[in-house]
């Protein structure tokens, strides 16, 4: 298994992915299938994906997106990471480490995301890589008619949380 950035070339087997995910609907509100057109523009954003291969085959991915417009949160990435339905054999944990490794070079000081309660799984893979659970937006959206909570999770990027001096009192 080898991880490596992800590139427009990867968009087919990262929305095959993505879409087993809506499929399943067990990591995601989404309920519409995404084409790999859809997919390659999240390469225009300029936030990092990753991608994790196996027998040059990808079988998960990572991906970071931005989290506010507002200046004042410019490096926190909101994140996902879905693996292929033939999971535990550590593809997650691959594509997360790898994105958090790049989220610290593009400069981010966080990552959040939100998971359903019931996915306990993402939930044990990201409390093993250092991500604290905040809290429970209760009731967040809507599945299949079905309000779902969601669990707020994130992890800070120590390396680039420089210390900001405070602003000088009026003279």
């Amino acid at each position: 298994m080898r991880t490596r950035p992800a590139t427009r070339q990867d968009a087919v087997a990262i929305a095959d992915i993505y879409n087993q995910g809506i499929a399943d609907r067990v990591a995601t509100f989404e309920t519409r299938p995404r084409t790999s057109e859809e997919v390659a523009a999240w390469f225009d954003a300029g936030f990092p994906i990753v991608a994790v291969e196996t027998d040059h085959r990808v079988v998960a991915f990572a991906a970071a997106s931005s989290y506010r417009a507002r200046p004042c949160y410019a490096g926190i990435f909101e994140f996902s990471v879905y693996v292929d339905r033939r999971r535990g054999r550590g593809a997650g944990r691959a594509a997360m480490t790898a994105l958090i490794a790049a989220a610290e070079t593009a400069g981010a000081w966080k990552l959040v995301s939100r998971v359903f309660p019931e996915n306990t799984a993402s939930l044990a893979l990201l409390r093993g890589l250092g991500f604290r659970e905040v809290g429970v937006y209760e009731k967040h959206g809507r599945l299949d008619g079905l309000w779902r909570d969601v669990v707020i999770v994130e992890r800070l990027i120590p390396a680039n949380l420089v210390p900001v001096a405070p602003p000088s009192a009026p003279a």
